[in-house]
C-alpha cells in the first residue's frame, strides 16, 4: 500500500479497505462544499479510470470494478454549489491480487490441513483460513502448498484462501472441505520384566482400531506388529536390556490411518550374576558381572529396619557406614531407563564386632587389675591391651569377658579392649586410663618433737600429688596434708599412744589405704605444780598434779646460785641444800620412754636470807654497844636483839651495823639477829652469847707517893674484876695493873711537871682493856726534883662517849 496526500490543510482522504477490485475510502466534511468528486485513474494502464460524484452528506465511498494488482491515483475534490473546487487531495493506492482457486485440500497430520492452489499474479503471500463453526484459524504462507496448523484431530473444516500484496487482501476463494486425520495414540510404555514391554493409551476420538509395531532399534531381529481395538498391549519374549523402537497409530471406520507415535523403550535389565561380597579395609566390597543394557546398579544392604542403598554405574560397589555387630543381607539390582531387574538372592554376612562397652577396671586386690566388659554380639574372642605410662605394654587374649593383669602402685595404665570375629577387629572404643594408688611411703620415720608434736618424714612416692599424715588415738584424729614428703603433726595429746600412717594421694588413683601404721607414744603431759612448802631450813617440798602413767618427774630449781634437782615417780619430791638468800624458778618435767614433757609453768621460790657469817659486838660506852655484821645474802633489813634478865636491847636497820643503848655493864646477854628479805622471809640467826664489859670504876683519884711515885685510887664495882690504869703525858705513858680485887695501883718514878690523862678501866677476859671509861686530867707538879702537888684538872675533852 502506497499512500500519497496532497491538498489543502484540513481536507484529506484515507483508505480503510482494499480488495482485488475495490478500494474503500473516507474524507472529512469540508466547510462550504455542496458535493464531492472522486476520480480513480489506473497508473500505467491506458484508458482505465473511474469518476464518482457524492453529495455533501456522503463522507465515504467504495470504488469498485477496479483491476486487481493495479496502482490507482485517487483524487478527491470538495466543490461548492457554484461548481467551484474549494479543496482537493490525492492519494496513491494499489488493489489486492486476484482471488486464488483451491486445487485440493487434505490432512496428513491430525492437527493440520495442507492446501494446494495455483499462483496469483502480483500476490506476495497468501492467507489460509480453516473454519470450524464459529471458530477459525488463519495462517499466512508464501506459496503453494501451504499448511494450516493448530487444528483439532478428526474435525471437518471449511478451507478458504486469499492472496495478499502491498495493497491488501483479495476476497476469499471458494471454500473446500477437508477433515483432519485421527490423533496418534499417546503411549504409556514400561518394561515390567526384563523380556517384556507393556503399552497402554487412552481412547482416540473417532478411532476404530489401533496398530502397534515393535523392533530392535539396532535393526537386528524381526519386527513385531499387533492390531487391536483395545487400549493396551504387551510384547513378550524380548531381549533383556535392549532398546526397542515402537510405532503406533489409530485408524478410522474407513480404515484411514491417523498420526503415528514413535517411542523408544528399553527392556529392563536382567538380574546381575556372580555376586561376590568381601570386606576391604572395614568396608564391604560387592562385585558382580555386568548386565546387558544396565545403566546403573543398586546395592542394598539390609539389617533389621536399617537399609543401606548405594547406586553405581560400575560393576562393583563399596558399602560403607556398616554397623558393627550386625548381620547384613546384600542384594544387587540392575537399572536402566526402563526399570529395574529382579534383585539377586541376598547374601548374608556378619560385620566386625562393635567395640566392647561397659568396661570396668578395678583392683580386686593390691597389685592386681581386673578388666571386665560386656559381651559383644558376633564377638568370637577379645584382646585387651594394657600399656603403662613407662611404655611397657602387655595384652590378654580371651574368649571370656574379663582379664587379670599385674599392676604396680603409682602407675597409670591405658587400657583398650577389642573384639574379633572372622570379619576382623572391632573399632577402637574408649581408651580408659586407670591410675593405681601411689605406693606406701618408704623410709617412714616418726620422731617425737615435743609432748604434742611428732615430725614425720618419708621418701617421695611415685605418682603422689599429695600426702596425708594421720595420727589416730581413740576418737581423736589429727591430719596433715602437704605436697612435701614431710609433715609435722601438732596439737597431739600428751601421754597418748598414736597410730600414725602416711597415705600418698593422686588425683587419678586416690590413696593406698593398706599402708602399715607406726605406733608412737607422745611424751608425758606437763605436770602442774600445785604447792611449794618449806620442810626445813634448806628443804623445800614440791607437790604437783600428775596425769601420766609410768613417768618419772624431775623438779628443777633454777637460780643464780645454780641448779638443784629432785626426782620422783609420785606426785611430790623434796629439794634439799638450797642456798639461803636465793631466788629460784621451780619447774617440773615428766620423763618416760616416749620422751620428755614440756616443763610445767615455773613457780617462783625464794629461800630465807642468809644469816651473816660475822657478827662483831664492840662496846662503845659503858651502856652503848656497837654491833656490826657481814651482809646476809638475800636480806634487806636486820633486827638485832641483846637480851638478858636485866632487860632487852633491840635495833631494826637496813644497814649492817647497829648501836644498842641501855646496856648494863658486866652482864651476860643472848645475841640474836633476824635477817628479813624484801618479800618478808625471815631467818632467825643466833650467835654466841655476849657479856658486856665490867663497869668502869668510880671515884678515880690520883695521890703523890714518896720517892717520885703516884698512886691511882678508885672504887671497884666488883671485887672480882681486874683493872688497868693508864697515865698518858707528854713525858711518857705509864701503866700499872693491880692484883685481882685491888682498888689502887702505884706507879713509881713518874716524871713531874707534866699533865697526865688518867684512865682506869676493867680488863676484859678476851682482849684489850676498855677505852670508854672516863678520862681525868691531873697536873703533877715538881717539888724540886721530886713529885710535888697533884692537882685535878677535870675530865678530858677527847673523852669517847
Amino acid at each position: 500500500l502506497i499512500t500519497i496526500f496532497f491538498g489543502v490543510l484540513g481536507f484529506s482522504v484515507s483508505i480503510y479497505d482494499v480488495t482485488s477490485r475495490s478500494i474503500s475510502l473516507r474524507w472529512p466534511k469540508f466547510s462550504g462544499a455542496s458535493s464531492y468528486r472522486v476520480t480513480a485513474t489506473a497508473v500505467n494502464t491506458v484508458g482505465h479510470s473511474l469518476l464518482a460524484h457524492f453529495s455533501d452528506v456522503t463522507l465515504k465511498a467504495t470504488l469498485t470494478s477496479l483491476i486487481p494488482s493495479t496502482v490507482y491515483a485517487i483524487q478527491a475534490e470538495a466543490i461548492d454549489k457554484n461548481g467551484i473546487i474549494l479543496a482537493e487531495t490525492q492519494i496513491m493506492q494499489s488493489t489486492a491480487p486476484d482471488v486464488p482457486l483451491i486445487d485440493q485440500a487434505y490432512s496428513k497430520l491430525s492437527n493440520s490441513i495442507t492446501v494446494e492452489w495455483r499462483a496469483v499474479p502480483g500476490a506476495t503471500s497468501y492467507m489460509l483460513t480453516a473454519q470450524d463453526g464459529d471458530s477459525f484459524i488463519e495462517t499466512v504462507v508464501k506459496n503453494s502448498p501451504g499448511t494450516v496448523t493448530g487444528l483439532k484431530p478428526a474435525t471437518l473444516y471449511r478451507i478458504t484462501i486469499r492472496s495478499i500484496n502491498s495493497g491488501g487482501k483479495s476476497q476469499p476463494s471458494p471454500f473446500r472441505k477437508a477433515k483432519t486425520v485421527l490423533a496418534a495414540p499417546l503411549l504409556s510404555v514400561s518394561s515390567p520384566s526384563c523380556d517384556s514391554i507393556a503399552l497402554s493409551w487412552q481412547a482416540v476420538y473417532m478411532a476404530a482400531g489401533f496398530s502397534v509395531s515393535l523392533m530392535r532399534s539396532d535393526g537386528l531381529g524381526r519386527m513385531l506388529r499387533e492390531n487391536t481395538t483395545d487400549t493396551s498391549l504387551i510384547f513378550t519374549n524380548l531381549d533383556p536390556g535392549t532398546l526397542y523402537t515402537i510405532k503406533a497409530y489409530a485408524w478410522n471406520a474407513n480404515g484411514m490411518p491417523g498420526d503415528d507415535f514413535t517411542y523408544n523403550q528399553r527392556t529392563s535389565p536382567n538380574t546381575p550374576a556372580d555376586v561376590k561380597v568381601a570386606f576391604n579395609s572395614g568396608a564391604l566390597r560387592v562385585s558382580w558381572m555386568p548386565t546387558e543394557g544396565a545403566l546403573t546398579y543398586s546395592v542394598t544392604a539390609s539389617s533389621g529396619l536399617l537399609k543401606l542403598k548405594y547406586n553405581t554405574s560400575s560393576s562393583f560397589c563399596m558399602v560403607t557406614s556398616l554397623q558393627c555387630s550386625s548381620e547384613y543381607y546384600v542384594s544387587v539390582t540392575a537399572y536402566n531407563d526402563a526399570g529395574s531387574s529382579k534383585p539377586t538372592d541376598a547374601v548374608s554376612l556378619k560385620t566386625i564386632p562393635c567395640a566392647p562397652v561397659n568396661i570396668s577396671i578395678e583392683e580386686d586386690e593390691p597389685g592386681h587389675l581386673l578388666v571386665s566388659w560386656s559381651s559383644v554380639t558376633f564377638g568370637h574372642y577379645y584382646v585387651v591391651f594394657v600399656k603403662s605410662d613407662d611404655g611397657l605394654e602387655v595384652h590378654c587374649n580371651t574368649s571370656y569377658t574379663q582379664c587379670h593383669f599385674q599392676s604396680d602402685c603409682g602407675f597409670t595404665y591405658f587400657i583398650s579392649v577389642f573384639a574379633y570375629n572372622k570379619a576382623g577387629q572391632s573399632p577402637l572404643g574408649d581408651v580408659f586410663n586407670y591410675t593405681t594408688a601411689p605406693c606406701c611411703p618408704s623410709d617412714f620415720r616418726a620422731v617425737i618433737v615435743s609432748s604434742d608434736t611428732v615430725r614425720v618424714t618419708w621418701a617421695p612416692v611415685r605418682g603422689a600429688d599429695l600426702y596425708e599424715s594421720r595420727a589416730a588415738a581413740w576418737s581423736t584424729v589429727v591430719l596433715c596434708n602437704d605436697t612435701a614428703p614431710a609433715c609435722t603433726l601438732s596439737a597431739l595429746q600428751c601421754n597418748t599412744r598414736y597410730s600414725i600412717t602416711v597415705h600418698a594421694f593422686s588425683e587419678a588413683g586416690g590413696s593406698n589405704t593398706s599402708c602399715a601404721p607406726k605406733h608412737v607414744a607422745t611424751a608425758p603431759c606437763s605436770p602442774e605444780i600445785k604447792n611449794i612448802s618449806k620442810e626445813g631450813l634448806s628443804v623445800i617440798s614440791v607437790q604437783w598434779q600428775s596425769h601420766n602413767e609410768d613417768a618419772t618427774y624431775v623438779v628443777t630449781a633454777r637460780g643464780e646460785a645454780g641448779l638443784w634437782h629432785c626426782t620422783s615417780t609420785g606426785s611430790s619430791c623434796t629439794l634439799t641444800d638450797l642456798p639461803c638468800g636465793s631466788a629460784f624458778s621451780v619447774s617440773a618435767i615428766a620423763r618416760s620412754p616416749a620422751g620428755q614433757s614440756l616443763p610445767s609453768y615455773s613457780v617462783p621460790l625464794e629461800t630465807a636470807p642468809c644469816c651473816p657469817n660475822d657478827l662483831i659486838l664492840t662496846q662503845v660506852t659503858q651502856s652503848v654497844t656497837n654491833i656490826s655484821w657481814s651482809a646476809g645474802k638475800g636480806a634487806q633489813t636486820y633486827v638485832t636483839t641483846l637480851e638478858s634478865p636485866k632487860g632487852q636491847a633491840k635495833c631494826r636497820t637496813l644497814q649492817n651495823y647497829c648501836l644498842l643503848g641501855c646496856i648494863t655493864c658486866g652482864t651476860n646477854y643472848t645475841v640474836s639477829l633476824k635477817a628479813v628479805s624484801e618479800t618478808g622471809l625471815t631467818s632467825s640467826c643466833t650467835y654466841q652469847g655476849y657479856s658486856s664489859s665490867a663497869c668502869c670504876p668510880s671515884g678515880v683519884k690520883l695521890y703523890r707517893l714518896s720517892n717520885n711515885g703516884i698512886r691511882v685510887f678508885w672504887r671497884a664495882s666488883d671485887e672480882t674484876i681486874n683493872y688497868s690504869t693508864d697515865l698518858r703525858g707528854s713525858k711518857g705513858n705509864f701503866t700499872c695493873t693491880p692484883s685481882a680485887g685491888g682498888s689502887h695501883c702505884d706507879i713509881t718514878e713518874i716524871p713531874c711537871g707534866d699533865v697526865y690523862t688518867v684512865v682506869v678501866a676493867p680488863l676484859s677476859e678476851k682482849g684489850p682493856k676498855l677505852t670508854f671509861c672516863p678520862k681525868k686530867i691531873y697536873s703533877v707538879t715538881c717539888s724540886g726534883s721530886s713529885v710535888g702537888m697533884v692537882i685535878y684538872r677535870g675530865k678530858s675533852n677527847a673523852e669517847h662517849i
